[in-house]
């Protein structure tokens, strides 16, 4: 089954920066005409808004620069590196908007306590963006929408909300016939936050191929998306008396976790253990073997929520909230390998 083809979506400050080689900072000088820029690299970036098509959304940044709109932004992941892209994709993006930013975290993936959600409503923000896994708790949704905030959810579902996110089925669906290919018929696989839709989606793109293919033997354990719950998902699935050949795990720093329990004990990643991640944080490069992963466009998740979150702001009429999928990519590294023979 061919996974969908995801939806088009408008390029973003963030594209034009990595086309042109420049930071998000030095297209707002570009596009705002302000400071001082090499006229090759505004060529180059001139260059890249033409390839890319990039159009400025004039009606947002106007109101936010008349208004001096603020934009809150709820988060509280137990991925550093995660959050680290997700932050950095929001603020490269806001300073081309000239949008204010207001900040509210929780603690390990629970949402921050009420009180605070609260008075960030209270505080003058004209919208509020959610980062995962907070965006499907109505701890958190409710007193938005009770207040009539626009919000944006990033990587949930949300009917009262802008929805951005990639298809997390189709990817794990990619990243298991992967597996198979190379020949694995032993395939542990480590599941996400329970309750996360995210999670939920990523196991049913693995159960579809392995059913798909059928001879497959899996082993699934419950994990929270944190290292923590990586290392004891990897001594589970490493103690039994037939581990698997490979191991799926639904992010990162739980595969990284793994590879760790893996080197513990004295087995070589991926001669005899192939370990997989999702989302292409800088934890599935900065450790050994670096991580066959899925890429999530994490920085254009999160810039293309505040993109369409300034824009419903700046629409004084009520608009229908917009659900926008981005592409995934399926990045082969030296933690996989075929098994032999």
């Amino acid at each position: 089954m061919k996974p969908p083809h995801p939806q088009q979506r408008s390029a973003t400050v963030v594209d034009v920066a990595k086309r042109a080689g420049v930071s998000a900072m030095t297209v707002s000088r570009v596009i705002n005409g302000n400071g001082k820029v090499r006229a090759e690299t505004r060529l180059a970036v001139n260059a890249a808004i033409a390839e890319l098509n990039y159009t400025p959304n004039v009606a947002a940044r106007a109101l936010v620069t008349s208004r001096e709109v603020r934009i809150g932004v709820i988060y509280s992941n137990p991925s550093a590196a995660f959050m680290h892209d997700f932050l950095i994709g929001v603020f490269e993006e806001a300073s081309v908007m000239g949008a204010q930013l207001t900040l509210l975290g929780g603690q390990d993936g629970r949402p921050p306590p009420p009180e605070a959600i609260h008075r960030l409503i209270g505080s003058g923000v004209g919208g509020i963006i959610i980062a995962p896994p907070l965006g499907e708790s109505r701890v958190v949704r409710d007193p938005i929408h009770l207040a009539q905030l626009p919000m944006a959810v990033v990587g949930g579902y949300a009917r009262d909300a802008i929805c951005v996110r990639i298809d997390d089925r189709a990817a794990a669906y990619d990243m298991t016939k992967h597996l198979i290919g190379l020949g694995h018929r032993r395939i542990g696989f480590i599941i996400g936050n329970p309750g996360q839709s995210a999670s939920e989606d990523r196991l049913a793109g693995f159960d579809a191929a392995v059913h798909e293919a059928g001879g497959i033997e899996t082993i699934l354990v419950q994990g929270d998306f944190s290292y923590t719950s990586g290392l004891l998902a990897g001594e589970q699935l490493l103690d039994i008396d037939h581990p698997p050949t490979a191991i799926f795990a639904s992010n990162d720093d739980m595969a990284a976790a793994v590879v760790s329990v893996a080197h513990r004990r004295h087995l070589s990643v991926p001669e005899d253990l192939t370990v997989v991640g999702f989302d292409d944080t800088t934890a599935a490069v900065t450790l050994w073997p670096p991580l066959t992963t899925i890429r999530q466009p994490v920085r254009e998740l999160a810039a293309e929520a505040l993109r369409l979150l300034t824009q419903e702001i700046s629409t004084s009429r009520k608009v229908r909230h917009p659900k926008c999928l981005l592409g995934h990519q399926l990045i082969e590294r030296q933690s996989t390998a075929a098994i032999a023979g």
